[in-house]
């Protein structure tokens, strides 16, 4: 059975076995500490177990005499833009992402909208027992709720000096958008509609019984590819269940990847506003030729939404993200958003006039392949690295995130998951057949040396 998953963002696991009321409960109180009693905003996905672990949350937080906002079923990036524009002292996103329906977690917001840092969750993690103290009658909490968040969030979307209003709702565009029933379905359409766009849905009811596989890669979305043709739409996006994960389908019915996402946006923020751009190690080398493109530099951290957003406060950086579909842009806050990442999109087509298709082939096409090995107690990690890493004596190596193979014309990304007990490789190459040969190398080698 897999571990409760621990890590800088809160804590993940399958509700019922590794996610329990009792520890829940007890990771409520400590947040509650660390937030000093303070406000705490509380928002949720779709997911079937969210009722219950927001009982839980917000009675966690109120014993040890922190005040509860209710902000409902929200989009992730929702909660952190309302926690931003707030007097709390933090937040709670109860989602696990693009987890399956089984999973669920509760991701932890600092006082600035953004998850804990590395230096915050130590802070965090040492906070001891006795620390934790339930109050009497008249210190506990109070709970109220807040139900503005969303319309907040659209307008701030649409006043974005990126998002060209009257462009956009002269083309009218038709879109369809798939939610996958998670808190999509309650955000994506409005916003959509405000752009003045023509709207197809499907998937909209935020049941948390997710339509396809929660995470919006490619080959999870046949159902939008075929209602982008069968409709002639001009594009297709697509959501996790939080929605900070987006996914773009062409007019011609392709699903681009969730790399592309990204790309795209990049490609149209340095057309607007050129400056340094930062992602993961994991992401695409794409990346890179459209910073040489601008004359800027990118700048990569290792994976997560904190750590690209903390490098792009360092850097000052105009945009940036992750290849998973998560678009970051400062002008509207430091988390990925998947709801304006449609926006950034729809301007681009606006103001090129360009079909999404024909976007997409001006960014340099490379084959990314993905896979995952279980991960047990048993396994030495870093033995095995170093066994890999004998094996590429011409490569050069980054040991930021696991262990990054970086050759000429190809790169291998090697690291343990933060979200499932796993061992992610990633490969990219100029070749669909190189990166899937390399792909299987590591997994060889890596597994051989599990004997």
């Amino acid at each position: 059975m897999p571990k409760l998953m621990k890590s800088v963002s809160g804590i993940r696991g399958i509700v019922g076995e590794t996610l329990t009321v009792e520890n829940v409960l007890r990771f409520a109180q400590r947040f509650g500490v660390f937030c000093k009693k303070g406000k705490v905003l509380v928002g949720r996905d779709s997911r079937t177990t969210g009722k219950m672990l927001f009982n839980v949350v917000s009675s966690g937080l109120m014993s040890v005499g922190a005040d509860v906002v209710n902000l409902g079923i929200c989009p992730t990036p929702t909660i952190l833009l309302a926690v931003e524009k707030s007097d709390a002292s933090g937040g709670i996103a109860i989602t696990a992402s693009h987890n399956p329906k089984e999973w669920n977690a509760l991701k932890l917001i600092n006082e600035k909208g953004t998850f804990l840092t590395s230096l915050q969750a130590k802070q965090f993690w040492s906070i001891k027992n006795d620390e934790i103290i339930n109050q009497n009658w008249h210190n506990i909490g109070k709970l109220s709720s807040n139900n503005s968040v969303m319309e907040n969030h659209i307008n701030s979307i649409l006043q974005l000096k990126y998002v060209d209003l009257d462009a956009i709702r002269k083309k009218n565009f038709k879109v369809v958008i798939d939610s996958t029933n998670g808190a999509g379905g309650l955000f994506s359409p409005l916003l959509l509609r405000k752009l003045g766009c023509e709207v197809i849905e499907i998937f909209s009811e935020p049941t948390g019984i997710f339509s396809r596989i929660a995470e919006p890669s490619a080959e999870n979305l046949a159902e939008l590819e075929k209602m982008v043709l069968s409709k002639k739409a001009d594009i297709g996006f697509a959501t996790d269940p939080d929605v900070d994960r987006l996914s773009i389908v062409s007019e011609e019915g392709e699903a681009l990847g969730t790399e592309f996402s990204l790309l795209l946006a990049e490609n149209f923020v340095l057309s607007q506003n050129r400056g340094d751009i930062a992602t993961n190690l994991s992401s695409s080398m794409a990346s890179d030729d459209i910073a040489k493109k601008y004359d800027v530099q990118v700048f990569r951290s290792k994976v997560g939404e904190i750590n690209v957003a903390e490098m792009m406060k360092q850097h000052n950086c105009v945009i940036g993200g992750e290849g998973n579909g998560g678009i970051i842009l400062p002008d509207l806050h430091f988390t990925r958003d998947a709801p304006m990442g449609m926006a950034l999109i729809l301007s681009y087509m606006a103001k090129t006039g360009k079909r999404i298709s024909e976007l997409a082939n001006l960014i340099p096409h490379y084959f990314m392949y993905k896979t995952k090995l279980q991960l047990t107690d048993n396994i030495d990690f870093d033995k095995r690295l170093i066994h890999i890493k004998n094996k590429f004596p011409d490569c050069k190596f980054d040991f930021t995130d696991g262990m990054k193979i970086v050759a000429k014309d190809y790169w291998i990304h090697i690291r343990k998951s933060g979200t499932e007990p796993v061992v992610r490789i990633i490969s990219e190459s100029e070749s669909r057949e190189m990166s899937a040969n390399l792909i299987n190398s590591i997994k060889k080698l890596f597994i051989a040396n599990m004997q």
